[in-house]
């Protein structure tokens, strides 16, 4: 069985450590623990990871965080992937940092990403592991946080937020949505 997991963010060096590519994040420490690496193809970076008998594709979208409905739609057909499969990775600003929290299904909520995804698939029933990014920006300053770095002490803690990240993915594909949810969305 094979699932895709996208990680959203945004490609070049100045964009590498924003909290917008959060998404991107998740998915190279999963692949960096996994021993792993991602080759350049079509619409973005991708990876394969084998977990027990299940084929995760691993995607980072090449085609910047407001088209990244058209990488999944592609790999999503190219791997012949229900959308069931399918698990977005994507940052939070509704959430404080590091806090995880994993959908079956719900709006953009104003996510550029999501929007897109939303629109190219017809769909908002997808699964989606929220990474919260916290909001302490001041009014009207929203693009300047998202598109800035994480603080030390986030970024200090960033490594054991990524690791339960990768846990909360390999049990989507593992154990289901369901139990996945049941399991980490109170930690």
């Amino acid at each position: 069985m094979k699932y895709l997991i996208a990680g959203l963010g945004n490609i070049g060096d100045e964009y590498q450590y924003t909290r917008h590519n959060i998404g991107f994040r998740v998915l190279d420490a999963l692949a960096k623990a996994s021993n792993i690496v991602f080759t350049d193809r079509r619409y973005g970076e991708v990876a394969e990871l084998k977990v027990k008998g299940k084929t995760l594709i691993l995607l980072k979208p090449s085609t910047y965080m407001n088209l990244s409905g058209n990488a999944i739609r592609y790999w999503l057909k190219e791997e012949k992937i229900p959308v069931e499969n399918l698990l977005v990775i994507v940052d939070d600003l509704a959430l404080p940092f590091g806090s995880l929290r994993l959908k079956g299904k719900g709006s953009d909520a104003g996510h550029n990403g999501l929007r897109s995804i939303q629109s190219i698939l017809g769909t908002q029933v997808y699964s989606r592991l929220r990474f919260g990014i916290g909001n302490d920006f001041a009014k009207g300053r929203q693009v300047d946080y998202v598109l800035g770095e994480f603080s030390e002490e986030e970024e200090a803690a960033l490594p054991e937020r990524l690791k339960t990240a990768d846990e909360i993915i390999k049990s989507f594909c593992l154990a289901g949505l369901q139990n996945t949810m049941n399991q980490y969305n109170n930690k």
